[in-house]
């Protein structure tokens, strides 16, 4: 199946990398413990704003779109030093900054999957280009700092949000809703999960190993004596009588 692409204003995509950058930053500024430098915030920025565009295009080995324009490298990297130097007054605008971040989710996921369908890939992996487009930048972001992949442990409903909005929509292109339309609804399914989730606290279950099956309770026997062990044995064993 092929669709043409989702495309998004310019200065929309800079506002999703920008945000993207922003927590990147505020994220890295909680370890102290790795006293990084100006240069190290701005890689962080950089790897957490564009890095799930990357990953989409190397999937779908097309020249990455973050290396196309000459806004892309220098928002990245300022909201990345605006985030570490104005930390305190971000984290007061956390809910803005959460929902910024979900909108930005499913914007990505939107461009990624529509982006795989165009060039005429499967229903399937275009879900999955979608999610990694979205998701891609924490996974890059965690990578850099040497910490274990925040998208692999219990926590909001993070990669799955992304996933809901991007299979909705797939199955709406497949009824041939224009992509337009199919894309707004991607970004609001997303949307509505993540913020419930960081609402209620969802998560997915945790991993646990599967319970044993209980032994069935025979009738308890009696342990035997030892005499009883001796005269009952597997192996007789006879008592010889010494000469007089």
């Amino acid at each position: 199946m092929s669709t043409s692409a989702f495309t998004i204003p310019l200065w929309i995509d800079l506002v999703a990398v920008g945000v993207g950058s922003l927590q990147g930053a505020m994220f890295a500024s909680g370890f102290r413990d790795r006293r990084l430098d100006l240069l190290g915030v701005a890689i962080i920025g950089v790897a957490t704003g564009v890095g799930g565009g990357l990953l989409r295009d190397l999937l779908l080995v097309t020249r990455p779109v973050a290396l196309q324009s000459n806004w892309y490298l220098p928002m990245t990297v300022v909201a990345a030093l605006l985030g570490m130097l104005l930390v305190r007054l971000f984290r007061r605008l956390d809910p803005l900054i959460t929902l910024l971040d979900a909108l930005t989710i499913g914007l990505f996921g939107a461009i990624g999957a529509t982006k795989a369908l165009s060039l005429g890939l499967p229903e399937v992996p275009a879900v999955f280009v979608g999610v990694v487009s979205a998701v891609g930048g924490s996974i890059l972001r965690d990578m850099l700092l040497n910490l274990p992949i925040a998208l692999m442990h219990v926590g909001s409903l993070y990669a799955v949000a992304a996933g809901g909005g991007t299979i909705v929509l797939v199955l709406l292109v497949d009824l041939r809703v224009p992509i337009g339309v199919a894309a707004i609804v991607c970004v609001a399914v997303t949307l509505i999960i993540r913020l419930l989730a960081v609402r209620f606290g969802w998560s997915l279950p945790e991993q646990r190993e599967l319970s044993r099956i209980p032994r069935p309770r025979w009738p308890r026997i009696p342990r035997r004596t030892a005499t009883e062990r001796t005269e009952t044995g597997s192996i007789p064993r006879y008592k010889l009588d010494k000469p007089d």
